[in-house]
């Protein structure tokens, strides 16, 4: 059976929720104070990682891996929904990057004005960006949220356009300084690969959870083949299926054909099998029906070697 985790997962919501918003924050009066753009659209990124907390909070409420009567299969799809929803807010956040950026290209603007002790806090709110996406990879990583793994990509993607911020407005800084105004430019023009870094976590996460909401096969059917033939009593197996994410929940289905007309040692060769099955790829749910030895169909997909 899927464990809930649903509690621990709300409590590390609410802790990178509360630090997000913080982070937000900052950048936003900073980027105001200091007329970046590169700061500003990095304040936007912050804003979808705050808005991504409480996607998930509510996610993971629904998200209850046990079945009732209207879910037979459990509730874990509300998860990869989420981690969808959290795609959505990505590329919303890439596509208002740049049309800030082309704005500022073709309308122009004032200068961008930063102090050594406002790059200074830049860096601190480097560091709590940082804390964040480990801590949320961490703790997904250990208990199988694939909710928290995906806003922890998406906070990493957030360190890495912070990173490019601060490396433009240090640029500009220095700029102001040795009196060189075309390095202004480096505001605008970093906000373009800040896009493409947007774009590509957004890319990543769903790419890791589409194929759940699609039910592509998990587990190669050769493999559960060669699996359930290797178990004595097994003559062949066919029709095989599965469905779900290893490690977090997986669904098996097939047909086999057992050496045997009695039920009890029917049941006992499934047994083994679902035994072993749950070694490998625990937790699973698995159907398995049974077929009598003299059981012939066009639909086998892979003969036995006695045939």
């Amino acid at each position: 059976m899927a464990i809930d985790n649903r509690a621990e997962v709300r409590k590390v919501l609410l802790i990178t929720l509360f630090l997000n918003l913080l982070v937000m924050a900052i950048k936003a009066v900073l980027g105001v104070m200091t007329g970046s753009l590169s700061l500003l659209a990095d304040a936007l990124h912050s804003i979808t990682d705050s808005a991504n907390n409480i996607l998930g909070l509510i996610a993971s409420r629904l998200a209850r891996p046990e079945p009732d009567r209207n879910h037979p299969y459990g509730h874990l799809k509300f998860d990869a929904v989420g981690a969808l929803g959290i795609t959505a807010f990505l590329i919303v956040a890439c596509f208002e990057i740049l049309r800030g950026a082309c704005e500022r290209i073709l309308s122009g603007g004032k200068p961008v004005t930063i102090s050594q002790s406002e790059l200074w806090i830049l860096l601190i709110v480097l560091g709590v960006n940082i804390f964040v996406t480990y801590y949320e990879r961490s703790v997904g990583m250990r208990i199988g949220s694939s909710i928290l793994v995906a806003d922890a990509k998406h906070t990493m993607s957030d360190v890495w356009v912070t990173i490019l911020v601060i490396a433009g407005l240090i640029g500009v800084w220095q700029g102001r300084v040795l009196n060189l105004p075309f390095l202004q430019w480096l505001d605008v023009i970093l906000a373009f690969p800040v896009a493409l870094l947007v774009f590509r976590s957004g890319w990543e996460v769903l790419n890791e959870n589409l194929p759940w909401l699609v039910d592509r096969a998990v587990i190669a059917p050769e493999t559960i083949h060669a699996l359930a033939t290797s178990v004595p009593g097994v003559l062949n197996c066919h029709a095989i299926a599965s469905r779900g994410v290893v490690g977090r929940q997986v669904f098996i289905e097939m047909h086999l054909v057992v050496d045997t007309q009695e039920v009890e040692t029917a049941h006992r060769i499934t047994e083994e099998i679902e035994a072993r099955l749950e070694a490998l790829y625990s937790p699973v749910r698995v159907l398995i029906h049974v077929e009598p030895p003299a059981y012939q169909s066009d639909q086998i997909s892979y003969e036995s070697p006695s045939k």
